[in-house]
């Protein structure tokens, strides 16, 4: 006898004890992918030293206290895991039913950010401060609720078995819950947000097998959409700056496009293996701005050189290979698809992070996944490692 999560009735049953449990050949622990697991934390630990790195003189932000950003990363990094652990016990599945409630509530946490409880950020109108030091940035979550609430729909009627592919008006419905909260994130304006939730819904399409219509007709809207917005004037002052230093990073170097110029300069001292953790001279000399967050690769960059560089990007790189396999291994639509969202996601938000430390991305104010300090940003990710363990633990074992 089976249960709704695969696992046999008679390998748990009470009288069992819990290390039985925990070995047991069937157990989540052993079911686990521990590759992708000890590839996030290593991730979020290598990120703990290199914010420690970046604010422990920056006695401006660290509150006089050296390793203040160092113990909040790892509380940070602490509760990401229990989300984890919370998600894969609760499972995937179970969540399904609760996505109509998790989209609602997303939907008030956004809305909220434009009303007199939002506050604004490093120029970013984006946040809720909650007190105490803590704030809390929705969009992050939006991510999330978006693959959900997609995968929902769009895998239905499928892994019921009535179609094969996602109809039409299940396609037109999900993109319409994705565009609600978009939206409104838009209107913060959050751009850099914008972008990752848009390359998700593409991931999301392309695997649920709708028609390639739709992934090209929205390429084609989101080209016209975006030159909409330029022309009607939604982006705020500093995000045309940033977008014109990027064009030109000789425009304005001591404006917009002093990030972008300092942000090189440290990589490229960095040489082979860097300077040494701590050492830095553009990092001691807090030249770089928002260090710790959107520029946290480039501590690595100067302080680890091109060898700590190729680390983290081997960690992500392993994280979205077994997420892929995770993705290939499901037998539903809903798993196939929830795990496609999470890797567009993290696959473009790492894309643009690197990128615009090294120049050949705009700065869109997105944080490096596991690595960057953000409360908000470090519970996301790792509630998407939790659904993609919870994928990886369900599946029949025969799968």
């Amino acid at each position: 006898m089976q249960t709704a999560n695969n696992f046999s009735v008679s390998r748990y049953a009470p009288q069992k004890g819990t290390l039985a449990r925990l070995t047991a050949r069937d157990s989540v622990l052993r079911r686990l992918d521990w590759p992708i697991l000890l590839s996030a934390l290593g991730l979020s630990l290598i990120g703990a030293l290199l914010v420690w790195s970046a604010t422990r003189h920056r006695d401006t932000l660290n509150q006089g206290d050296p390793q203040y950003f160092l113990w909040r990363h790892l509380l940070n990094t602490g509760i990401g895991l229990v989300l984890m652990i919370g998600t894969v016990l609760l499972g995937h599945r179970n969540l399904r039913g609760a996505v109509p409630v998790l989209y609602g509530l997303s939907l008030v946490l956004v809305t909220a950010v434009l009303t007199p409880l939002g506050a604004t950020i490093n120029g970013a109108h984006a946040w809720i401060v909650i007190g105490g030091g803590f704030s809390l940035q929705p969009s992050e979550f939006v991510k999330v609720t978006i693959i959900l609430v997609m995968a929902m729909l769009l895998a239905a009627r499928v892994d019921a078995g009535d179609l094969e592919h996602p109809e039409h008006r299940t396609v037109v419905k999900a993109l319409c819950l994705a565009a609600a909260p978009m939206g409104i994130v838009m209107l913060m304006p959050d751009l850099g947000s914008v972008m990752v939730m848009v390359v998700i819904v593409l991931g999301v399409l392309l695997a649920s097998g709708a028609s390639n219509r739709w992934v090209l007709g929205l390429m084609g809207a989101g080209t016209a959409g975006a030159v909409l917005i330029w022309q009607l004037g939604v982006l705020d002052q500093y995000q045309i700056n940033r977008f014109a230093a990027f064009a030109n990073p000789e425009l304005d170097p001591s404006g917009a496009g002093y990030n972008t110029n300092q942000a090189r300069i440290a990589i490229g001292g960095g040489g082979l293996t860097g300077s040494g953790l701590f050492k830095g001279p553009q990092t001691t000399g807090q030249f770089v701005p928002e260090q710790q967050t959107d520029f946290v690769f480039t501590v690595a960059g100067e302080e680890l050189g091109f060898v700590g560089g190729i680390l983290i990007l081997g960690l992500l790189g392993i994280v979205l290979w077994r997420a892929c396999m995770i993705a290939r291994a499901t037998t539903e639509l809903y798993g196939t698809i929830v795990a496609a969202g999470i890797i567009a996601w993290f696959a473009f938000q790492a894309f643009e992070n690197i990128g615009m430390n090294l120049g050949i991305m705009p700065v869109a104010g997105l944080p490096l996944p596991f690595v960057s300090y953000g409360g908000s940003s470090m519970f996301a990710v790792w509630v998407a490692i939790g659904l993609l363990q919870s994928i990886k633990v369900q599946r029949p074992l025969s799968a």
